[in-house]
């Protein structure tokens, strides 16, 4: 009998029947793959396109001017001491290394950081200076060497943000402080000069600690991963992205060495939030919050720094200082456990505290007014990218001390003012220059400077009043032929009809006339009837073309109401007017910028001192004398209650209808203030040009201590002796007289006999001015 084979090739066909998942297990393991290779093709050349080239956008960083010191320069010890705190200069026993300060009575020794120039490098250096009373009395190296100059570096003062709002300062590997990489790899990655960029050891210790705490303690992510995450990745909590770090932290190492990585994760790992600005980077991290360069971070700094990797949030020492100083502490024992440091250094460590400084030295919102003109400026000139992501350096003429100082004399001064009702709804806004160059060294842009929001001092565009006058004097003193400071003017009452039927009747503040004056009293008392008539004798076209030879780039009506300043000006532009006042009739467009160079230190663009000349000197002298007799008799007398008389100004008060806008503009020799003070509603203020915007101004000057005022004498002006009731020639030596300017040939006959009466209307004036 014959057997059957049906049964064994049933049986076969069974059983490759009964594995058909094994075919498709291959073809989808094959098709896996090459999904996983094509994947991490793609997930390289992500890698390398974005790790090779540029690899931040780093916005622009602005500074200020730097403090060129020098023998006999204007520099009190206590101003320079605020310079050296804000650059973070450390106060120590001995200056040993960058950064450093020894003050020893009137004697400052210093070791400079050293800084990169638009000009050059300047290297940094030892200096010893000495003062004496407001001033530097001597200048000499570390080795006692005299020195002609020496040039502080300049003060960070903020920058010009991407939209990300990311700001980090970019550091060589090289430039980390001692212990910095150490205590880096010590407490966030022990194996990492030993894996390919993931740790199976350190993701099984933190598994382990994890378990045995019940709760997550500690992660297993290598450096390597973490710098992944923060410059390819996002923070989402998924499996998926934790694999793809994961594969590309291998593919990062396989091209790049562990330098390379460790200076990229040293720029790019987040530190903190100011305000709406992520700080990245231990360089940045580094001025925020103790105000110094990295190079310069003792070890207590750098455990706290490295201990806020963790928890940036948790572990600011701003907003917890408690937990910030366990973490600190944390660290240096993990620290001194690993050898890292020795246990005594530890715990000498331990015993500093955390030393940051009250806020961020880099903050935005540090100086919102100056920034906001430096941006306007700049975006002349340079795309919105180039000022954001290209790390341009910008060189201001900002200077901090006097910024300081403005801030201070607003704030003391709007306090001592609070009593009276609708102070408190005051804002304010100031701009303060150098008159011989046109330079703006502070501006304050609200009543709350370090805030920033609305700029008062570029955009709140308002009623000048008795701002103008001097523009109306000086229009009439370039006719030396018609009008002296010494012409007679009437200050009476009168009327002018205008096209439309509209009758115009100038008041004087105090509501009453003055009968006949001399022209430079007009100025100094800003008598409204005398200004408005001598503006419509000269023309109100002629007025209007003296203030655009001044600088004010304004279309006026030349409606008589414009004599008496009702056009309106922003502070900047009042200060631009003023500017050619103060300087000789020379106008010079007002600039904060003074040079641009490119992210390696290379000169980009330079912003020259340009100068105009636009009015006759003679005439600029005489109206510069009307304007100190503004501040010797006239509205600004209240300076030298608090002011030495010895310290020449000249100025002007401006108030407009129902005290809505209190201002003052004026001068020294080395020094102009434009002040506004007046309700964002345009409404009434309990404030004249006098009892506010003035006195803020005096406080500044009693905080600054300028130069007097002094002009040199123009050659086509000539002193002459006049009879001070008369305004007729007289002799030097008689009861009466005094001393004038005229522009040469307008002066009075000299000689005339000192019998003559005066007029009796100018008698209490005369007794006056000679007191």
């Amino acid at each position: 009998m014959t057997r059957s084979r049906t049964p064994r090739k049933s049986a076969k066909r069974r059983s490759g029947a009964s594995r058909p998942w094994l075919g498709w297990a291959l073809k989808l393991a094959l098709v896996g793959l090459v999904v996983l290779a094509g994947f991490a093709v793609y997930l390289d050349a992500v890698v390398q396109e974005k790790f090779s080239g540029k690899r931040w956008t780093v916005p622009a960083k602005v500074y200020a001017r730097p403090l060129e010191l020098f023998v006999g320069q204007k520099l009190a010890k206590q101003d320079f001491l605020t310079e050296l705190d804000a650059l973070g200069y450390r106060r120590e026993s001995a200056a040993d290394g960058p950064g450093a300060a020894v003050v020893n009575g009137n004697l400052v020794d210093l070791h400079t950081r050293g800084f990169q120039f638009y000009d050059g490098n300047e290297s940094a250096q030892r200096l010893r200076v000495r003062f004496s009373g407001a001033y530097v009395a001597g200048l000499s190296q570390g080795n006692g060497g005299k020195l002609d100059v020496a040039r502080m570096e300049p003060l960070l003062i903020g920058g010009l943000y991407p939209a990300h709002h990311e700001d980090r300062i970019l550091i060589k590997l090289e430039q980390a402080p001692p212990y910095l990489v150490e205590t880096l790899v010590a407490v966030e990655d022990r194996e990492f000069f030993n894996h390919f960029g993931v740790s199976p050891k350190g993701i099984a210790r933190a598994v382990w600690i994890n378990a045995t705490a019940g709760q997550l303690r500690q992660g297993g992510s290598t450096l390597t991963q973490q710098l992944v995450k923060n410059f390819y990745l996002t923070s989402e909590r998924s499996l998926s992205r934790k694999l793809t770090e994961a594969m590309m932290a291998v593919l990062l190492e396989l091209h790049y060495d562990k330098k390379e990585i460790l200076e990229a994760y040293l720029n790019e790992v987040f530190l903190g939030q100011d305000g709406q600005r992520a700080v990245h980077g231990f360089g940045l991290a580094s001025q925020y919050f103790f105000s110094q360069p990295l190079g310069e971070l003792k070890l207590h700094q750098v455990a706290l720094l490295v201990g806020m990797v963790k928890g940036p949030t948790v572990y600011n020492p701003r907003r917890n200082p408690e937990l910030a100083l366990k973490r600190r502490n944390l660290v240096l024992d993990l620290l001194a456990q690993q050898g890292v440091v020795s246990a005594e250094q530890a715990a000498a460590a331990k015993q500093q505290p955390l030393g940051v400084t009250k806020r961020g030295s880099l903050a935005d919102s540090s100086f919102p007014a100056f920034l906001d003109l430096v941006k306007r400026q700049l975006r002349e000139d340079y795309r919105d990218e180039d000022l954001t992501e290209e790390g341009l350096r910008i060189f201001t003429s900002f200077d901090p001390i006097l910024q300081l100082k403005s801030e201070a004399a607003l704030s003391e001064t709007l306090k001592r003012l609070g009593g009276r009702k609708g102070v408190d709804e005051v804002e304010a806004a100031m701009v303060v220059t150098n008159p011989e160059n046109g330079e703006i060294q502070a501006m304050l842009g609200s009543r709350q400077p370090r805030f920033a929001g609305f700029n008062r001092a570029l955009d709140a565009v308002r009623p000048i009043g008795s701002l103008i006058k001097p523009a109306v004097y000086l229009t009439a003193l370039e006719r030396p032929s018609q009008y002296t400071l010494t012409s007679w003017l009437a200050d009476e009452p009168f009327s002018v009809k205008g096209q439309d039927g509209q009758v115009w009747r100038p008041q004087n503040y105090d509501r009453k006339a003055h009968g006949t004056i001399y022209l430079y009293q007009g100025l100094a008392n800003s008598y409204n009837l005398s200004t408005a008539k001598l503006g419509l004798e000269l023309g109100v076209p002629e007025v209007l073309k003296t203030l655009e030879r001044l600088g004010v780039d304004r279309e006026w009506p030349a409606y008589p109401s414009m004599l008496l300043g009702a056009g309106a000006l922003s502070p900047m532009e009042v200060a631009t007017m003023y500017q050619t006042l103060a300087n000789g009739g020379f106008n010079t467009q007002l600039r904060g910028i003074r040079s641009v160079l490119t992210a390696e230190g290379e000169p980009l663009k330079r912003y020259p001192f340009q100068i105009q000349q636009r009015f006759d000197a003679g005439a600029i002298y005489l109206t510069q004398n009307a304007m100190q007799r503004v501040m010797r008799e006239g509205t600004g007398r209240s300076v030298y209650s608090q002011l030495p008389s010895s310290l020449t100004l000249a100025g002007k008060t401006g108030t407009t209808n129902d005290s809505r806008d209190s201002w003052f503009a004026g001068f020294s020799q080395d020094l102009l203030a434009v002040v506004w003070l007046g309700r964002d509603d345009n409404g009434k203020t309990p404030l004249t040009g006098a009892t506010g915007a003035l006195q803020v101004w005096t406080s500044l000057m009693a905080k600054a201590d300028p130069l007097p005022l002094d002009m040199p004498q123009p050659d086509n002006v000539v002193q002459a002796w006049v009879n001070a009731g008369t305004g007729q020639g007289s002799a030097a030596g008689c009861p009466n007289a005094v001393q004038m300017p005229y522009i040469r040939g307008s002066e009075p006959p000299a000689g005339a006999a000192c019998g003559v009466a005066p007029d009796e209307a100018v008698m209490d004036w005369v007794r006056g001015w000679l007191e």
